[in-house]
This record gives structure tokens, sequence and C-alpha cells, in this order.
């Protein structure tokens, strides 16, 4: 097979031409690839140092005894045959 294509003597004079769309897409997805990670950047210098919390007291309240599952409250009280 390697010394078939060898085989076949010079490319011809479209080999290794390349049209300009080609080339505008590519310096396309650089500049949007250059604009996605200027916008993280910004983004992540937003948030703060660390997302821990002095006083943890409030959130703790709020989570203990919260979870019902997936049932709602009215699916409870409805009984069957009622809609």
């Amino acid at each position: 097979m390697i010394v078939s294509l060898l085989a076949q003597g010079a490319p011809g004079p479209e080999f290794g031409k390349s049209s300009p769309v080609g080339l505008v897409i590519i310096v396309a997805l650089l500049v949007g690839t250059a604009l996605l990670i200027w916008s993280m950047n910004k983004q992540i210098k937003k948030l703060p140092e660390s997302f821990e919390k002095d006083d943890p007291g409030p959130d703790q309240a709020l989570d203990e005894g919260t979870d019902r599952g997936a049932v709602r409250e009215e699916a409870r009280e409805t009984k069957p045959g009622e809609s």
C-alpha cells in the first residue's frame, strides 16, 4: 500500500492549498474561545474566597426536619376516589 502511494508521483497543483473559508472558521473559533475564557475569568473573580459561613446556625435550623420526601401535602390529604 505504501509503495503504491509513493509510486503515484507528485501531488497535483491543488495539494496543500486551503480555502480562505477554513481560515475564517479557525480564526472565529479562536476568537470565540478567547472571549469565553475572558468571560469565565471575570465570573470566577466575582466568587468569594470561601463559601463557609461563620455561624451556620440559621442554615441548620432550616435544614432539620424539612425532608418530607417526594409526596406533597395535598396528595397525602386526599382520599382514594376523590379528585
